[in-house]
């Protein structure tokens, strides 16, 4: 179903087209019907007109249908969507089973990076209330399965997701998302075992469901072995 969804809304101007065609076509029919009807000299050519009348007329009215559907879809359905159910590029499904480790792909790009040390910093673009990180903390070591704990609760929300990417690095690689609010709570689980020790930049990233992204929560924390 929501395939069909995202097929409508994404390909609406295709879909309008098809659509008017089909109208003319269909009107053009109903239009040649009505002069066969009135050219009719016999009783049984009426009846064949009129059938053919009443299968365009069903037709057009088929037609209107589906295009007050696309409409109604496009302008008053699809903006209360979430967002995730309408992208429109390939890409991981964050939500559909939980995963606590970075695919391979991921990993990969990761291990090509090495950690650069550098001074820790405090977090960054966090907002009370809304978008936290709230373990670990700023600064802290982490190692093994840790449970990242915070809170992802902003306005019209639809989903969020966690990423990590090498210090000073723009290589941000998601581990986990998720749909459902959570106030000071536990957002998720992450294996900090696939990566290489150093230190990492941990985001927190909240998205409404309009599919606008808010300023992340940034939170240093180094990686090591234990």
């Amino acid at each position: 179903m929501e395939e069909i969804l995202r097929f409508f809304v994404l390909y609406a101007p295709l879909v309008y087209l098809l659509l008017a065609v089909g109208a003319l076509f269909v009107i053009r029919r109903l239009l040649r019907s009505l002069r066969e009807g009135q050219a009719a000299v016999f009783g049984l050519e009426r009846e064949i007109a009129q059938q053919r009348t009443n299968q365009a007329v069903a037709m057009l009215v088929l037609v209107l249908l589906v295009g007050l559907g696309e409409v109604a879809l496009t302008s008053f359905l699809a903006p209360g969507l979430p967002a995730i159910s309408m992208l429109t590029t390939p890409t991981v499904n964050l939500l559909a089973v939980p995963t606590n480790t970075l695919s391979p792909e991921l990993l990969a790009t990761l291990s090509r990076v090495t950690p650069v040390a550098s001074p820790m910093v405090a977090a960054t673009g966090c907002i009370p209330g809304q978008i936290m990180l709230t373990f670990p903390k700023p600064a802290s070591e982490v190692s093994g399965q840790i449970t990242l704990e915070g809170t992802a609760d902003i306005p019209n929300f639809g989903f969020y997701k966690y990423e990590v990417a090498p210090l000073n690095s723009d290589l941000w690689s998601t581990i986990q998302a998720g749909r459902t609010v959570v106030n000071d709570g536990a957002l998720g689980l992450w294996d900090t075992t696939t990566l290489t020790p150093g230190d990492y930049m941990l985001r927190l990233v909240v998205t409404d469901n309009q599919g606008q992204a808010l300023p992340s929560c940034v939170v240093p924390v180094r990686v090591v072995v234990k």
